[in-house]
């Protein structure tokens, strides 16, 4: 009876406070206080507290979705803009008190309500990427769940929503709730590369720890890894060290997925706040994992911009990121702060994500309060998903007979047949090629060879029996993966080394190169780019090589002109010139 009052009159409170100002993302110290005696909210509705039979996948952020889901609270000036943009291309849903009244102001702005709909229940806060809805698929792709985890804020009203979001979209919901397998757990920390990898920071280790504030069971990280792979196909579970200045400790202020092994990651001048634990952090995943496809992880840099007075988080600035976009199906919307340099960062998410539309939403009021676009929306996928999961050809190849093109697709009717949309040119129509069925839901296709020097763009269009219609990218014919063709460009090992540097690709380059290692045993080795006095401008790995891979080397950040790539081993040195430009 005391609790359920100290519920009732915190709710109350909450509600009053937010009433006034807006509740930040972190813990506020009534919060703090109220804790020790916090009981979460009861839901009429029956949810499941077992994990789901059979095997279970996360989907990728880029994966198509049905619906975005907001909370209709404060900063409503950046609201309307998400609303503006997404209603373009999905549903939105916003949480709100009076739907009569978000309506109103929406009309103000001339923004209609197709494709928008409401869900009137009481709310906390705004921050639903932290408490909201996790879209899972059994079976891959053949029904869609959603998942709730224990919220780490004492926000009843926040902590029932995903309960009201199953209910408006007429979908199963499981929870992490019950002992032996209540787990803690927050969004703005979670991503997920859609084939079971996922990110997160350490923090999801400290909040269930023993004697952690939330009253669940102390878990070790092995029942952590055990519960996130049961209820959402997580295996491996990477977990970062958290970041001495984002307070949150959440993983999406300064990361982003934009593919299967490609991570999009905040930089800082050196030796400037967050810069040195994210360098550590970069390491340790490039020393210990690989993407999905058994490839190194490509990093893309973007800039941790100063907040308006030139200050960065660790002399008391905004925590101003890029990263905390969002994936809306074609349509990226990425935070921006200040002209000088939201332009060069815009134009980032452009080269890397081509043919996507990147619109910028400014988020000066909210970074104050640690959190930007990905902090205040959450999706829900689609019910039917046409899955196509590609390794992309990157850089340059060598002249071939044909050039291979292999991708995962799936549909829970079955695929009835996919295809390899390509070109040299851009502005001429693609040309196509059939993919065939090789096994399993695996489908392979050949792109006829091409002259020396040119360059290849190309998409996949797969359609269901059931006559659905999928692009990957999404965004084609508009956008493509491209790859250049090169006579010289040779894999070809050296003779009587253990270890062989083959040519490097592209040279010249301006953003990275990828040097393709060779080995025959295992073997330590040194990799480093002299510049032409001979210095150390970068070491690019130190260790022992295990297998043959493509090493990604980030030359974003050296002034233009000539280096020398070096490979260091026992047996000697091996050195290429690399042209940066």
């Amino acid at each position: 009876m005391k609790k359920s009052y100290i519920l009732f009159s915190f709710l109350l409170v909450s509600i009053v406070a937010f009433a006034q100002r807006p509740l930040p993302i972190q813990l506020t110290p009534t919060e703090v206080a109220a804790l020790a005696n916090y009981e979460r909210p009861t839901y009429p509705r029956s949810i499941f507290t077992s994990p789901p039979n059979g095997a279970v996948r996360t989907m990728a952020e880029w994966e198509e979705v049905q619906a975005l889901t907001i909370t209709w609270t404060g900063y409503q000036a950046i609201l309307r803009e998400i609303v503006r943009h997404a209603k373009e291309e999905v549903d939105v849903i916003i949480i709100c008190n009076d739907s009569v009244s978000v309506k109103s102001y929406l009309a103000n702005y001339n923004i209609t309500n197709q494709n928008v709909s409401f869900i009137q229940k009481a709310y906390n806060s705004i921050w639903i990427r932290d408490y909201g809805q996790h879209s899972v698929y059994l079976n891959d792709v053949d029904s869609l769940v959603l998942v709730d985890w224990i919220y780490n804020r004492p926000r009843p009203a926040d902590d029932l929503i995903p309960r009201w979001v199953a209910d408006k979209t007429n979908l199963d919901l499981y929870a992490t709730t019950q002992s032996p397998t209540d787990l803690v757990n927050t969004g703005g920390n979670f991503m997920s590369d859609g084939l079971g990898r996922g990110f997160a920071s350490s923090l999801i280790l400290d909040e269930n720890k023993p004697g952690n504030p939330y009253g669940v069971s102390s878990k070790t990280e092995a029942q952590i890894d055990t519960i996130m792979k049961h209820f959402m196909g997580i295996e491996p579970y990477i977990k970062m060290q958290t970041l001495p200045y984002d307070n949150i400790h959440h993983i999406d202020m300064h990361m982003k997925l934009l593919d299967e092994e490609t991570i999009l990651i905040g930089e800082y001048p050196q030796g400037v706040a967050d810069g040195p634990q994210i360098e550590a952090n970069i390491n340790y995943i490039k020393n210990n994992y690989l993407s999905s496809f058994g490839t190194p992880f490509r990093f893309v840099r973007i800039q941790m911009p100063p907040d308006g007075t030139n200050r960065y988080p660790n002399q008391g600035g905004d925590y101003r990121t890029y990263t905390n976009s969002v994936f809306i199906n074609k349509l990226v919307l990425v935070p921006i702060y200040d002209p000088t340099y939201d332009f060069p960062a815009l134009e980032i998410y452009r080269k890397n994500l081509p043919g996507y539309k990147v619109v910028g939403i400014n988020c000066n009021s909210i970074i104050q309060n640690l959190g930007a676009l990905h902090c205040i929306t959450k999706s829900v996928g689609v019910t039917n998903p046409l899955r196509i999961v590609h390794q992309p050809i990157r850089d340059t190849v060598a002249v071939a007979s044909n050039y291979t093109v292999e991708g995962l697709i799936q549909h829970r009717s079955g695929i009835a047949n996919a295809k390899i949309y390509y070109t040299t040119d851009t502005t001429q129509i693609y040309q196509t090629t059939p993919m065939s069925f090789v096994s399993g839901d695996t489908w392979q296709g050949f792109i006829p060879t091409q002259s020396d020097g040119s360059e290849v763009f190309y998409y996949i269009e797969a359609t269901a029996n059931s006559g659905k219609i999928q692009n990957r990218p999404m965004s084609a014919p508009q956008g493509f993966w491209n790859f250049r063709i090169d006579q010289f460009v040779s894999t070809a090992q050296p003779k009587n080394v253990s270890i062989a540097m083959a040519k490097v690709f592209p040279n010249p380059a301006a953003d990275y190169v990828i040097a393709p290692i060779i080995i025959d045993k295992p073997i330590m080795a040194t990799i480093q780019l002299l510049d032409i006095t001979g210095k150390v401008a970068q070491t690019v790995f130190e260790g022992k090589v295990n297998r043959s891979y493509n090493q990604n080397i980030d030359v974003s950040q050296l002034s233009k002109g000539i280096y020398f790539l070096t490979l260091r081993t026992v047996e000697g040195i091996q050195t290429q010139k690399i042209i940066v430009d």
